[in-house]
């Protein structure tokens, strides 16, 4: 008799997940038992009187069989050759077939074959179905696929042979194509058919065949059988079906372990890991016996919800049950605890591990990382490399997120040459993380060179670039790439959140409507990050009527919500209005974070908003045991300096608990500014110079202070500092947008096609404005000049170009939005106020400060800027 098979292993949630990290809400419940169990299962042995030959050879036959049943392959296959083929009975080569298979010797088989076909014996029936899953152990499925094709058999456990063959390597079109072929052919299926085709139904996701087989199987009388029920069960989850799920499992009268598996691995996959732990309560309470996959997926139910007592229990049920030995539970408790914030634990259970593997290494990674130990996760990578252990695309992964986080551009770099010295493969993913580390560290440069070498980009890699772009300064970029991404891959949501900053950054208003009008037609609308990116874009374009609209029209508002809301009202003037917003915040039960107290302290500032400042200062040390940071500080720097509490704040410098830096001494210099105290002035930029002696911009800062002073002596000597030093002044631009295309001006500019019409609309604005009373502000200036030198000079301001160009360029009555680099000066500011009245036109300049709209002869910012 040919030595059968009997220990294949049950296909269970744990041995049915083939990926490397422990995450069971990825994997599915198919069989109880393979289709190959099922095929050895069944009796293929051929009675010792069917002979090819007349004249038995007992003997031989004997012999070889003998061999075969004691596992001798090499002298089974030996007599084999030695012996009259002729002679030989059917069952003599199904069990040398059955043992070359059960070996996975695939020359063997073959010499077999050879035999067979030149002895001239019909491949067909029983030998046939031997040969084809002797060619499909040994891993050759063409060959097998090829006699499978020829032999025509109408038996169902070769035809589950070959279909879950073809789902184990993925290709689970050609098992639907075999499912459909049988059906054509009339060959019924049974269990194991069923739940190899769901299996392939759920994968593709295609639910709709899942329901028309769940009606099928019914009819069938498959409905109480385990193996297709948790088939069933499965595959509804994969796709979403929680409810139907349910239903099945509730009508299920003889519930096993893969059932209450697929429910607790089902639940965990689909976001309900409360239930998952129920279930397993529940199971533990029924005294279902559990196995290693029922504390796999309840420990990662424990991770995503954080119940770090829920999971020590679980670790000492593994202990008691002595799955503790598993690596598989190893790994995964490693990464509970890691999740639940425990890294103590973690690293305890990590050097109690008898075996670890790359999933053990990347998990302690990860947790260092979550915990912010950048530095001791890189660490870890090398020590990992050291043992030996060949990291894989996820601790490649994690390492370079650890990169990034810290913003660590020199290690960065270490571990990409690590990667190249070392010849590891950068697959997508691993680029990707390149690109993201690069991009989060300022180089986009880089970034871009590991993107231009990816052949085929996912969207992800568009994301990562378009994002990184916006980011770092660079919307132009960002916007020019988004445009080249819609010719070779389709932008999904997360594009539109990383190219929405980019169009914020530009006030490019009529391209961010444009995003706006695809992000409604493709349903992007309802996710709150797109929905916050579309706040925040239309707040730095100036409109923030329609930034309040899409507001009020978000039901549940997260922080940033009302975070980007209240900087907007701030940013806009409108510091009553941010205060009322963070109050409702608050009513709402939202708590502020650190980046909502620099917002509305902002907002109090750009209002003058004293009282209302020093409240929210204070309560956010009392009442929301916040420490202040360097922006909360700079916030009420610049907050008492605008007020003209120049001294106050000069006091209050000094007595901060943390060092200043340059941005709180900056504040405080922008005040000397705006109330003319040349002598503080001198000494807090003796600070700034100090902390930051390459930034022209404080340079120039002190140089106007002078000039508006008079003092033309220290603007020369501060200049020539200036320019021993080698700095350059950044120079001053205003740009506006007209159907689409952006015009820039700079200062004096007379190259534009329509210079002389706008010098003329200027002109004519300065007679009017003198007229009426209006003497220009020759402090603006800035120039040693006399004052008709002074006054054309004001009349070539950038921003005052690019407001005349709109009001000649744009419909009557459209507003005129107008966006510099620099603080808008006083002179361009009356001008502003004087052209909106005489033109009757609204009028929004957004500088690098705030926003001013300009409207009737007023603007929102009271002249407090």
């Amino acid at each position: 008799m040919a030595k059968s098979i009997t220990n294949f292993s049950t296909y269970s949630t744990l041995n049915c997940h083939k990926a490397k990290y422990a995450k069971p809400w990825n994997c599915f419940i198919f069989f109880r038992q393979s289709p190959i169990t099922c095929l050895l299962s069944l009796n293929l042995d051929v009675p010792r009187s069917t002979k090819v030959g007349v004249y038995p050879m007992l003997d031989e036959n004997a012999k070889i069989c003998k061999f075969c049943e004691v596992g001798d392959l090499g002298n089974a296959v030996e007599l084999l050759k030695m012996s009259q083929k002729s002679e030989l009975d059917l069952n003599t080569y199904c069990s040398i077939l059955q043992l070359c298979a059960e070996y996975k010797r695939l020359q063997e088989g073959k010499m077999v074959h050879s035999i067979i076909y030149s002895s001239g014996i019909p491949v067909e029936g029983v030998l046939g179905a031997k040969l084809v899953f002797m060619y499909v152990s040994c891993g050759d499925l063409r060959e097998g696929r090829r006699i499978f094709d020829h032999i025509h058999s109408d038996k169902a456990f070769l035809w589950n042979l070959m279909m879950s063959q073809y789902a184990k390597i993925s290709d689970y079109r050609e098992s639907i194509y075999l499912f459909r072929k049988m059906q054509k052919l009339g060959i019924k299926g049974n269990s194991y058919t069923f739940s190899c085709i769901l299996k392939c139904f759920a994968i593709l996701g295609r639910i709709g065949e899942c329901k028309k087989i769940h009606g099928y199987v019914y009819k069938l009388g498959f409905g109480s059988c385990n193996s297709v029920v948790n088939s069933l069960i499965a595959a509804y989850f994969k796709n979403g079906g929680v409810d139907s799920a349910h239903k099945l499992f509730d009508e299920l009268g003889d519930r096993d372990v893969v059932s209450w598996n697929s429910m607790i691995s089902g639940c965990v996959m689909n976001g309900f890991s409360h239930t998952a732990l129920e279930f397993f309560i529940q199971m533990l309470m029924l005294r279902v016996a559990v196995d290693l996959a029922t504390l796999v997926n309840a420990l990662v139910a424990c991770a995503n919800i954080g119940s770090l007592s829920l999971g020590r229990a679980i670790h000492g049920h593994g202990v008691k049950t002595c799955f503790s030995r598993e690596v598989m539970f190893n790994n995964t408790l490693l990464d509970m605890y890691s999740k639940c914030g425990d890294l103590t634990d973690a690293i305890q259970a990590f050097e109690k591990m008898g075996r670890t593997t790359v999933v053990s290494w990347t998990s302690l990674i990860a947790a260092y990382v979550r915990e912010g130990l950048c530095d001791d996760a890189i660490r870890l990578f090398y020590e990992m490399e050291s043992k030996g252990v060949i990291p894989d695309v996820y601790s490649m992964t994690s390492v370079l997120h650890a990169c990034a986080c810290s913003n660590s551009l020199d290690k960065g770099r270490e571990v990409h040459n690590y990667f190249r010295r070392n010849n590891l493969s950068l697959s997508l993913p691993v680029s990707n993380a390149l690109m993201d580390m690069y991009a989060k560290c300022g180089s986009m440069e880089e970034a871009y060179l590991v993107f231009s070498r990816i052949p085929v980009k996912d969207t992800v890699s568009w994301n990562i670039m378009i994002g990184g772009y916006s980011k770092n300064s660079l919307p132009n970029e960002a916007l020019k790439l988004f445009v080249e991404m819609q010719e070779e891959s389709r932008p999904d949501g997360f594009t539109m959140a990383g190219i929405l900053p980019a169009c914020g950054s530009l006030a490019a208003l009529e391209i961010g409507r444009g995003i706006h009008g695809r992000i409604l037609r493709n349903g992007y609308s309802s996710d709150l990050h797109v929905a916050n990116a579309l706040i925040d874009m239309y707040v730095k374009c100036g409109s923030l009527v329609h930034a309040q609209l899409l507001f009020d029209m978000i039901p549940e508002k997260d922080l940033i919500t009302w975070t980007v809301m209240i900087a907007g009202y701030g940013m806009h003037g409108f510091g009553n209005e941010a205060i009322a917003t963070f109050q409702k915040m608050r009513i709402a039960g939202i708590k502020p974070d650190e980046i909502t107290f620099t917002s509305i302290l902002y907002a109090c500032s750009h209002s003058g908003l004293l009282n209302e400042g020093w409240e929210f200062f204070n309560s956010m040390i009392s009442e929301c045991n916040m420490k202040p940071e360097l922006e909360h500080y700079a916030c009420m720097v610049d907050l008492l300096a605008r007020t003209g509490n120049l001294s106050k704040a000069y006091k209050f410098i000094e007595t901060m608990p943390i060092k200043p830096d340059a941005t709180i001494w900056g504040a405080l210099l922008c005040g000397c500014r705006i109330h003319h105290d040349v002598d503080l002035a001198e000494k807090v930029a003796e600070h700034v110079f100090e902390l930051e002696p390459e930034n022209t911009g404080y340079y120039v800062l002190l140089a106007n202070i002078y000039a508006e002073a008079k003092k033309w002596e220290e603007v020369k000597k501060l200049r020539e500092r200036i320019g021993k030093r080698g700095l350059k002044k950044s120079p001053g631009c205003s740009w506006i947008e007209v159907q689409g295309k952006f015009t820039i001006f700079v200062s004096a500019d007379t190259s534009h096609p329509q210079a002389e019409r706008i010098a003329s609309l200027l002109n004519n604005l300065r007679i009017k404005m003198k007229n009426e009373g209006y003497s220009p502000k020759m402090r603006y200036a800035l120039i040693n000049a006399d004052d008709l030198e002074k006054e054309t000079a004001l009349c070539g301001h950038s921003e005052k170009l690019a407001m005349a160009f709109g009001i000649l360029n744009l419909p009557p009555g459209r507003t005129i939005r107008v966006t510099k680099n620099l603080r808008v000066c006083g002179d361009c500011h009356e001008m502003a106020k004087f052209m909106s009245k005489t033109a009757k036109r609204e009028i929004i300049l957004r500088d690098s400060s705030r926003f001013h709209h300009f409207k009737d002869g007023f603007c929102s910012c009271r002249d407090f800027w």
